[in-house]
């Protein structure tokens, strides 16, 4: 029988989500605010900024920018 990681998508779930609280959670601290979406769309785009410029394409935290950076879209666009 060959290798095989059965529903191996739930442990891709699990660290995305870790990764995106941990940003959001660095975010919130970082400009004062309770929650992602309070954030201002000046705040916002910096934060987009920082992820397009100054993070590594192929850096692990790239997933929890993008989900958090969404999360702030869902809500105020």
């Amino acid at each position: 029988m060959a290798y095989e990681w059965p529903r191996m998508y739930k442990n891709e779930e699990y660290y995305e989500n870790q990764i995106r609280d941990d940003v959001v959670q660095h975010i919130c601290e970082y400009f004062e605010v309770e929650d992602i979406i309070d954030l201002t769309r000046e705040q916002y785009m910096e934060i987009v900024k920082y992820r397009d410029e100054e993070l590594n394409e192929y850096s692990v935290m790239q997933i929890g920018y993008s989900l958090a950076l969404y999360q702030w879209e869902s809500e105020n666009e």
